[in-house]
């Protein structure tokens, strides 16, 4: 049972993305890369942290209707997700107790989180980006965006073909 736009949950309309729900969980993949290439292990956290809240954001734009409301009291994005997506409650409550090692990581505080805990919330992310892809229908198709990798970089950046002649 789909819920059309009147029966949507309201969020205060200002901290709606600015992004459509595509945009946010591209953008959280490229997080997710980027978190599996960084080796610091704060910094690691961190990215990882940062792709699963984008991820969130996209599950917001796509289920939430903006409300007017006054700009008060700042409220999570964590909070916001249990309340539209009642079944990703335990993933909201896991990130949400990650937010101050993140804050502590991104301000360099040295050691605030293990390898460990940088890897298992790696994993942690992308498994819920793909929960969030597939709760929106937006299955990640990699090949799709490698196939669009050559333009990103420029033809001088593109590696020639194995076999192919050299200009």
């Amino acid at each position: 049972m789909s819920t059309g736009p009147a029966q949507a949950p309201t969020v205060p309309a200002h901290v709606l993305p600015h992004r459509t729900p595509a945009q946010l969980l591209v953008v959280a993949r490229h997080g997710l890369a980027e978190a599996a290439r960084t080796r610091p292990d704060g910094l690691r956290y961190a990215a990882a942290h940062l792709a699963a809240l984008r991820a969130a954001a996209a599950l917001l734009a796509a289920r939430a209707r903006p409300a007017p409301t006054r700009r008060g009291r700042i409220t999570s994005v964590w909070v916001l997700l249990a309340a539209v997506a009642p079944e990703l409650d335990e993933w909201a409550g896991y990130f949400a107790a990650g937010a101050s090692k993140r804050a502590a990581a991104e301000a360099g505080i040295p050691r605030v989180v293990t390898a460990r805990e940088a890897d298992d919330l790696l994993r942690a992310a992308e498994q819920f980006v793909a929960v969030v892809e597939a709760a929106l229908g937006l299955a990640y198709q990699p090949a799709l965006d490698d196939l669009f990798r050559p333009l990103r970089l420029g033809v001088a950046d593109v590696a020639p073909r194995p076999g192919a002649a050299a200009a």
